[in-house]
């Protein structure tokens, strides 16, 4: 980690997924996951919608569980985190947008 921002080389560090049987998303969790949905790829987002930059601690812990997974280096920022939904993560997010309706 450099200055709050994670690396794939951390990628290591999450390799011990928590099991996803008992882990429920947090709020904040769940909204991260809830905007790959619409994204190519199932792509997450780096920023929330007012701008702010995703807690790397929400990114470090979906991927932990299991709900994301690192898709590529950011040529542009390689400190970054470029994630995408796992299909577990997809499964929470398609719950979430459920019951929002």
């Amino acid at each position: 980690m450099i200055d709050g921002r994670i690396t794939l080389r951390q990628k290591g560090h999450c390799g011990n997924r928590i099991s996803e049987k008992k882990a429920q998303p947090t709020h904040a969790q769940r909204r991260w996951l809830n905007r790959g949905l619409d994204q190519a790829g199932g792509k997450l987002p780096l920023f929330d919608e007012e701008g702010a930059k995703v807690s790397s601690r929400t990114i470090l812990s979906c991927v932990q569980h299991g709900w994301a997974e690192p898709w590529f280096e950011n040529p542009v920022k390689p400190d970054w985190l470029v994630c995408r939904l796992t299909d577990a993560g997809r499964g929470i997010a398609q719950k979430t947008q459920k019951g929002l309706r």
